[in-house]
């Protein structure tokens, strides 16, 4: 197995999009930005750095497992994927999966200590029901979403769950909605299912906007204040909320329209577009959120994800044909 095979079978570039769902949940509960209020068993910030790479690890391994448990299915539906094609046997698939998804609980322990790594064992274990048992029942959709709503809260750790309720709550219904396009990549979808996606990215825009304002008007720095102290105040309180907004925004406006065409036109194709489109406007999605939990460290880290993101999209382009093995879904 070379290195472009391994990156293949993990598909690598959608792994991006999973790396500041830990940062959106350590902002949302307190543990990154201004508002961090430290507690008895907490670790130190720095380690926080290690949950997006545990993130990153069962993410990559979940790949690995869904090419594994689908080999069959791809020999006729996507054989020029790693398995079907030979490139990758599938011990060798399942062999990176059980070890992704040991390395990404041991990044969750080390960075999160015993309140994020109590959450990446649900997780763990509900990315391998995904894959082994509930993709192709009615409740795979809920399962993958609930594989993202866990990753958020593994950035909160156990103690802050309620804190990042709702940013949990936000990266589940988006990721519903994809993994519900993403049965019609082969086939097809329907009208019904594309606008009742498109709706759910209306809702959670908008529900984060609302969020962010709603933050702003209770935050005792947004009080009038005199003086150039109080003018600053008000300034640090103001950044995070357009910071919130504008990443709202551009969430919207890279999955809406493709979302819209697939109501038009529901076929195969439009159906793997804005399957795609869902998956690349996760990272603005999570910029957003850690932007309303005051994290504008992790904005800017997610504006650096969305650059390599698109940098590596354009080179694979250029590099190669169509290859539809890498699939990000």
């Amino acid at each position: 197995m070379t290195l472009r095979d391994y990156l293949d079978l993990v598909r690598a570039p959608a792994v991006l999009s999973v790396v500041g769902d830990t940062l959106a949940g350590a902002a949302a509960g307190g543990r990154l930005g201004p508002a961090r209020t430290p507690r008895a068993g907490d670790v130190r910030a720095w380690r926080l750095a290690l949950l997006p790479l545990s993130s990153a690890c069962l993410y990559a391994g979940g790949m690995a497992l869904n090419d594994y448990a689908d080999r069959e299915l791809d020999a006729v539906e996507r054989p020029e994927r790693p398995l079907p094609s030979g490139r990758v046997s599938p011990t060798q698939a399942l062999g990176v999966a059980t070890g992704l998804t040991a390395a990404g609980l041991t990044l969750a322990a080390a960075g999160g200590g015993r309140r994020s790594f109590v959450l990446a064992v649900p997780l763990a274990a509900s990315v391998w029901t995904y894959d082994l048992v509930a993709k192709n029942h009615a409740v795979g959709p809920v399962v993958m979403a609930a594989c993202r709503g866990l990753d958020v809260l593994m950035g909160a750790g156990a103690g802050r769950v309620r804190s990042a309720l709702p940013a949990a709550a936000a990266l589940t219904v988006h990721t519903a909605g994809v993994t519900v396009l993403s049965r019609g990549e082969v086939h097809g979808t329907t009208p019904p299912v594309a606008a009742a996606v498109a709706a759910g990215t209306v809702g959670v825009a908008g529900a984060v906007a609302v969020g962010a304002l709603r933050s702003l008007r209770s935050s005792p720095t947004a009080e009038p204040a005199l003086g150039r102290s109080g003018a600053g105040r008000r300034a640090r309180a103001v950044v995070p909320v357009l910071a919130a907004l504008a990443s709202a925004g551009v969430y919207a406006a890279s999955c809406l329209p493709q979302q819209a065409r697939a109501v038009g036109a529901p076929d195969a194709a439009n159906a793997f577009a804005a399957t795609k489109a869902g998956i690349r406007s996760m990272v603005p999605l999570q910029a957003a959120l850690a932007a309303r939990g005051g994290s504008l460290g992790s904005v800017a880290v997610l504006a650096a994800v969305e650059v390599v993101g698109r940098a590596l999209r354009a080179r694979n382009r250029r590099s190669t044909s169509p290859n539809p093995g890498l699939s990000e879904s």
